[in-house]
């Protein structure tokens, strides 16, 4: 089965301050894209992949001069869920965007959330990307085909941890995984965290016998030599890494995750188109496009109405998929 992109798809919170306004020639003045006192919510823990693009895509908005003083803060818990109650109960605020992607379409399913990405205002799909397949350093399987023969001899012994709730996208990945395995995908221990920054620890530290999570989060514990990658989900490899897709290692899987950005519910047209002109000048600027290649994303730039149509179909494709692999 292809699962793609194109087809598919409190707490307190803890603020953290991006950093200065950067000094640059542009002003945003220009296309309208100032808007004082944005914040960008990050909807899980540091360090993953929502919050590497949420503070990624801010930095590089100041630095093309688009916009200053950005604020990302995250708001962890259920999956992303807490944070979509949180900003769709912010009706009306222009100045609040949230940093989300297909891990929140399936924690709103699995989680029977009251809130759904349905109730938000769409403004863009960024980036597409691969999972990634990987183990600690000092793990005994050395390939791909090494830890699917232990995992096929004892399922339930080996647990597997994603970086997101049931029917998200690193818990898609090796559900379908375990499929093209030959193992019954009911009887995979899989091991839910709240972004990969909580997964990584784990994995280095070997309570699940192996992780799944984006390869921006792990890039740099890869390229460390800290994790060893085994295989990338979808149909190709990734530049720099030594690495076969499952397809490639004889496992049918081709699978790719992606992220977004969506805002309250109740904006103005003004509103709404600024904050889309926002994401339009920062796909097109150098520095976005420098950040795309470094974190292995694919361009997956897609705005609006649109967008929302494709939030739509990719609810549709979770039900269906988790209902074909009988979860």
């Amino acid at each position: 089965m292809r699962l793609r992109t194109p087809l598919a798809l409190l707490g307190a919170a803890v603020l953290v301050l991006v950093g200065p306004p950067l000094l640059t020639t542009g002003s945003g003045t220009e296309t309208g894209t100032q808007i004082p006192g944005l914040r960008f919510m990050v909807p899980n823990t540091p360090g993953g992949g929502y919050d590497i693009t949420a503070r990624t895509a801010a930095k590089n908005a100041e630095d093309a001069g688009l916009t200053h003083n950005i604020e990302v803060f995250n708001l962890p818990g259920a999956g992303g869920t807490v944070g979509l109650s949180r900003l769709v109960s912010e009706h009306g605020n222009g100045k609040l965007a949230m940093s989300m992607g297909l891990g929140v379409v399936g924690a709103v399913r699995s989680n029977d959330a009251p809130k759904t990405l349905g109730d938000t205002t769409p403004i863009a799909r960024l980036t597409e990307e691969q999972d990634v397949v990987v183990v600690a350093k000092d793990s005994p399987y050395k390939t791909i085909d090494d830890l699917v023969g232990a995992w096929k001899k004892s399922p339930g012994k080996l647990p597997v941890g994603g970086g997101s709730s049931p029917g998200g996208p690193d818990h898609l990945a090796p559900m379908l995984m375990a499929r093209a395995a030959g193992i019954p995908p009911r009887q995979v221990n899989y091991i839910p965290f709240d972004g990969g920054g909580e997964l990584l620890a784990s994995i280095l530290g070997n309570k699940v016998a192996f992780g799944v999570s984006g390869v921006g989060e792990y890039l740099d514990q890869i390229k460390a030599g800290e994790l060893r990658l085994l295989a990338v989900t979808g149909p190709e490899r990734v530049e720099g890494l030594d690495a076969p897709t499952l397809r490639e290692a004889g496992y049918d899987v081709d699978f790719t995750n992606w992220r977004g950005v969506v805002a309250p519910p109740g904006l103005g047209d003004g509103e709404r188109n600024k904050l889309v002109r926002l994401v339009e000048e920062l796909h097109g600027s150098d520095e976005w496009q420098k950040s795309l290649k470094q974190n292995g994303w694919d361009d997956a730039f897609l705005t609006g109405d649109k967008f929302g149509a494709f939030l739509d179909a990719e609810d549709k494709r979770v039900v269906s998929v988790l209902k074909e692999l009988g979860l």
